[in-house]
């Protein structure tokens, strides 16, 4: 997804525009290699654009995923926020998620590699002897290289990634004797809200339904001073984990 915004944003070429959301459907797994990215400019305007880009394997045939997106300049408007910063502790606080502990995706998954994470509220699910509890998930996590824009901020396109990890707050309800479950993303979108030079972000998830095979999540992600930075939600389809 964020691939597939950075070609966006190279076929705009505009540095006043800004992403404000992006939905991105998942068709099929994209493997590590070269990749195809088709970008087609729906609209130019004034004060927004809209762009489709189509991203695929070039080693693998089929479709990969598709990212519908709204570049805009800022304007004159209200500013309000009707939400609250989690009250968690803070990064220098929290629970370290690095260990090399059996089972601990943190460590183990390819995807972890890339940030550090601590655990801000819920449990270390794969720690025996943890209890089910609401629906929520919270994590504090920073890239392990900064991603910066040409001001020093945080590139809102690397959000992305950060939002897609809301699976645990569906584990944290379900409990220790559910089946362990792998939620591959159907679809994630992510409204961009604010700009942050902020490298630890706090990312709160909370799953809302699951039923028939599927769940529906959302995650709040704030920066370190409390601005609320980006707001996504997702459809996840839930399948029985493999056991060898």
């Amino acid at each position: 997804m964020s691939v597939a915004m950075r070609a966006m944003r190279d076929q705009l070429d505009d540095p006043t525009l800004r992403p404000v959301s992006a939905n991105t459907v998942f068709c099929s797994p994209v493997p590590h290699g070269p990749l195809e990215i088709r970008v087609e400019v729906l609209r130019r305007g004034n004060v927004a654009s809209q762009v489709r880009a189509a991203l695929s394997s070039l080693t693998l045939p089929g479709p990969g995923l598709e990212v519908t997106a709204t570049f805009a300049r800022d304007r004159d408007g209200p500013d309000v926020t009707d939400s609250v910063m989690p009250d968690v502790p803070g990064p220098s606080e929290a629970i370290d998620l690095d260990d090399d502990v059996a089972g601990n995706p943190h460590s183990i998954a390819p995807f972890f590699q890339n940030f550090e994470c601590k655990l801000a509220f819920g449990p270390a699910w794969w720690v025996p002897g943890w209890t089910a509890g609401p629906a929520r998930y919270i994590r504090w996590i920073r890239y392990q290289v900064p991603q910066k824009d040409s001001r020093g901020m945080l590139d809102p396109i690397a959000l992305p990634p950060i939002a897609d990890t809301m699976p645990p707050a569906l584990i944290h309800k379900l409990g220790p004797d559910h089946p362990r479950l792998s939620a591959p993303s159907l679809d994630l979108t992510v409204h961009f809200l604010e700009d942050t030079d902020s490298e630890w972000l706090l990312v709160s998830s909370y799953a809302r339904r699951a039923r028939a095979g599927y769940a529906t999540a959302d995650v709040e992600i704030w920066s370190e001073s409390g601005a609320l930075i980006a707001f996504g939600t997702q459809t996840m389809i839930l399948r029985k984990r493999r056991t060898r």
